[in-house]
């Protein structure tokens, strides 16, 4: 069918086709800002669902990957424990053995230790009266000495202490002529310090004066040059303070979304610290085990050291001991074989005084007591009590000799007898001599004779002699003397040797 022909539409004008075809480009723009809007909407659901998504994922990913490393992780520890756990109780056992043997050792070091102990108490017993002994020889030695060194330090110290005064009067001279000597030169310091002081201090005051005036025209100059450089700093920085303005605003912007993502970022660290800590927690554990045993091991090196210290300090003090005991024995065989000689030299000389002894000696060597039956008993009780005091301790081992000493006492006793016998025949002696001295004078005729008074005309019971023709008994009775048996003694040697 032919098209119906319409009306004709009316020529539009120049105006109205502009503002028809500025309707057409504003709904054109609207359209393309439309269109843009919803794609960027899409765009933005389409990005936080592929974010969503991509933040599920790698928490499942993670998850995963935790578990796998976590049961590789366990694995291997089991594997680490299993291998410390052998070596651990390999080492125990060792250390075991180690410390049975040692404990063998230090048994039989203590049995030897307590035998060598009691063999050395008993040797320093022994030896303890011969040090006693010799303490008091070295005492009486050291005294002496200290006496000599007593003296010869007085005297140097007196020497000591005249040099000092001198010396010091001396040196008390000398500071005070020094003294003196300092005062004049402080005085002439003091007075030349004065003058430079006031001659330095005007001349600073001028100087300062003149910087002074200079420097404030300087100053009134800069701040000339200042104000001027502010206002041209003014006007050359207004655009840019507007361009800054809107820098900041942009940043204010940029800021909230970095704030956004720094909470994502911290979310992250702290699951990242969470694990961390775990970690670090197995590793204390283990650590902690570890050291457990360390210091388990420690301990059992440090025992065993220190009973090897023992042990060796226990090996020093008997080898010392040993050694200690081989010198005293030494000194005490020493000492023995010069207690046989003198033991020889006793028996000998006891054999000689046995070939000199008298027949009654022979018969009866000991003196028959002279203490009455109940005096005897007395002191036989006393005897048998036990001894408090220490020299009555010390005696009771010299008992054995009691016979000795009776036997020695009575040797004493006929020794003092004989000696005053010996004092009363030579006062009777002297006696005789000065009667017969007397005697002769009385019947001698010369002039020395003459000169004395005559002994024939005195009176005197004691001066008066037996004459000639008096019987012999008077004479004997008046000079008793008793009969000795005499022995030369080049022949009883000669008969003895």
């Amino acid at each position: 069918m032919p098209k119906k022909k319409g009306r004709r539409r009316a020529p539009l004008t120049e105006e109205e086709r502009l503002l028809m075809m500025q309707q057409r480009q504003l709904a054109e723009e609207e359209m393309i800002k439309k269109k843009e809007d919803m794609l960027a909407q899409f765009l933005k659901d389409k990005l936080a669902k592929e974010e969503h998504n991509s933040t599920v994922n790698m928490h499942k990913i993670n998850l995963q990957w935790r578990t796998v490393l976590r049961e590789v992780k366990a694995r291997e520890l089991r594997k680490d424990i299993e291998i410390l756990s052998q070596t651990f109780e390999r080492v125990v056992d060792c250390k075991d053995n180690v410390i049975r043997s040692l404990a063998k050792d230090l048994a039989e070091a203590e049995a030897q230790y307590a035998h060598a102990l009691r063999s050395h108490l008993r040797n320093i017993d022994q030896l303890l009266q011969l040090q006693r002994c010799r303490l008091g020889y070295l005492e009486e030695d050291y005294q002496t000495e200290l006496r000599a060194l007593q003296k010869e330090f007085d005297t140097e110290r007196k020497m000591i202490i005249g040099h000092h005064d001198q010396e010091t009067r001396y040196i008390q001279d000398v500071l005070l002529a020094m003294e003196q000597n300092f005062a004049d030169s402080e005085y002439e310091a003091r007075l030349d310090f004065q003058s430079t002081r006031d001659d330095v201090k005007n001349k600073n005051l001028e100087e300062k004066h003149y910087l002074r005036v200079q420097l404030e025209g300087k100053v009134e100059n800069l701040w000339k040059r200042f104000q001027q450089a502010l206002r041209n700093y003014t006007e050359a920085t207004e655009d840019r303070k507007i361009a800054f303005e809107a820098l900041r605003l942009r940043d204010e912007r940029s800021t909230k979304e970095i704030e956004m993502q720094m909470r994502k970022l911290q979310k992250m660290q702290d699951l990242i610290i969470t694990l961390r800590n775990k970690i670090a927690l197995h590793a204390r554990e283990s650590e902690e085990q570890n050291r457990r045993v360390r210091d388990e091991k420690e301990l059992v090196l440090k025992q065993l050291q220190k009973l090897k210290s023992l042990m060796n300090r226990a090996r020093a003090k008997a080898r010392n001991n040993l050694a200690k005991l081989t010198r005293e024995s030494t000194g005490t065989l020493k000492t023995l074989e010069h207690v046989v000689e003198k033991g020889e030299l006793i028996l000998r000389l006891a054999e000689m005084c046995r070939r000199l002894e008298s027949e009654e000696e022979k018969v009866l060597p000991f003196y028959a007591s002279s203490l009455t039956w109940d005096e005897q008993r007395t002191a036989d009780k006393i005897i048998m009590e036990k001894p408090v005091e220490p020299l009555a301790e010390m005696m009771q081992d010299y008992v054995g000799l009691e016979r000795f000493w009776q036997r020695y006492n009575k040797v004493r006793l006929e020794q003092l007898s004989l000696e005053r016998t010996k004092e009363a025949l030579l006062q009777d002696n002297l006696k005789l001599r000065q009667l017969l001295k007397q005697y002769l004078d009385g019947i001698s005729v010369n002039d020395e004779v003459l000169s004395q008074i005559n002994p024939l005309m005195i009176v005197n019971q004691s001066a008066v002699m037996p004459s000639p023709k008096q019987p012999m008994s008077v004479r004997e009775d008046r000079v008793k003397r008793p009969i000795y048996n005499v022995v030369e003694a080049a022949h009883e040697v000669k008969r003895i040797l």
